[in-house]
């Protein structure tokens, strides 16, 4: 084998076209809202790591557990990635009619892009989080919050942070 790159042979690499079971594909006995998706710092430093807050609340009549992902996806980056990243999930369980406020840490290794070795690269970036993948079709309506960012500094390797 010579060809080594991952372009249509993975779900992360297959364009617009979206796979029929998606991480977090599943229905659930109740409803959830997501909402208040906060990022920190709002200009990230090239080598600094992404604190990421989101409130989620069970809008049903039953108690229920969800599983919250975060993914990532680079707007212009220098060589091939895939269309998002799954870079943080977490299984809750919130009651009926409450709430609760999660914090995840996005760490610069995960916004690392391979040319010869991993290196961290300048520029805009988005923050998905919510209850399926971004853009998923499924059965029970979940949101999904998103929010950009920008990241400063000079492109380098990874292992110069």
């Amino acid at each position: 084998m010579e060809n080594y790159t991952m372009e249509g042979r993975t779900y992360r690499y297959y364009g617009q076209e979206a796979p029929l079971y998606p991480f977090g594909y599943g229905l659930s006995y109740t409803t959830f809202q997501y909402r208040d998706l906060v990022l920190s710092p709002p200009t990230l430093p090239i080598c600094a790591n992404l604190s990421v807050s989101v409130v989620l609340q069970n809008t049903g009549r039953w108690d229920g557990e969800e599983v919250v992902q975060l993914y990532l996806r680079w707007e212009q980056p220098s060589v091939p990635v895939p269309r998002w990243q799954l870079v943080a999930f977490r299984r809750v369980a919130v009651p009926a009619g409450r709430e609760i406020k999660l914090f995840f840490q996005v760490v610069a290794e995960q916004r690392a892009v391979w040319v010869q070795d991993w290196h961290l690269e300048p520029g805009t970036f988005t923050l998905f989080a919510g209850g399926q993948q971004p853009g998923q079709q499924m059965r029970v309506p979940s949101e999904v919050l998103s929010a950009r960012f920008p990241v400063t500094g000079a492109a380098r390797p990874l292992r110069g942070c």
